[in-house]
């Protein structure tokens, strides 16, 4: 075993492990803190795996936009910052339905491939990524940065308490005109 070996394996016990207490957490803000850690951990795989590239798109991407968006997105629909009850379920039927995933992919991963050898594609270059990412997956990109951009807007709008909302004294009247609203006659 060597020292990469060591490296990867203790990244990806460090990415489970963040993982697990991402979806254990009682705290909202603590849990996205922990996904930060989580990410990172990838991000450090990816280094150890030479996909230089993919690793510094994941920080930048992953850690440095979703998970900011995400933060942002707590704070501005004053969700509750501190321990929350209601995140307070059983978590046995999750644990029972990961086992019985992770098991059966286990399981499809092993009987699919045995012990053979599956020959890697050639080395990718930054020209070849660039092909394949700006030919065949900008819709993908240009479709999620739609979904990003909504949900922000909708964070704002749901964080304005004024915004969709008539003010105080407002009615029918108040909508006409040279009508006051008290008398019900012209101005």
């Amino acid at each position: 075993m060597t020292g990469a070996d060591v490296l990867l394996l203790a990244l990806g016990a460090v990415a489970v492990g963040a993982g697990v207490l991402v979806v254990t957490t009682k705290h909202l803000v603590r849990a996205g803190l922990y996904l930060v850690v989580c990410l990172g951990a990838l991000a450090g795989d990816f280094l150890v795996l030479s996909a230089e590239l993919v690793a510094w798109v994941q920080v930048l991407i992953y850690v440095g936009a979703v998970v900011v968006l995400l933060l942002f997105a707590v704070m501005l629909t004053r969700a509750p910052i501190g321990a929350s009850d209601d995140l307070d379920r059983p978590g046995w039927p999750a644990a029972l339905i990961g086992g019985g995933a992770g098991l059966g992919l286990t399981v499809l991963l092993v009987d699919a491939y045995r012990w053979s050898t599956v020959a890697l594609p050639r080395a990718g270059t930054a020209e070849r990524l660039g092909e394949q990412i700006f030919q065949s997956w900008v819709l993908p990109f240009e479709v999620l940065s739609v979904l990003l951009l909504s949900a922000l807007v909708g964070a704002v709008v749901l964080s304005r308490p004024d915004i969709g909302r008539p003010g105080p004294g407002a009615g029918p009247a108040a909508e006409r005109p040279g009508v006051d609203v008290k008398t019900g006659g012209r101005r």
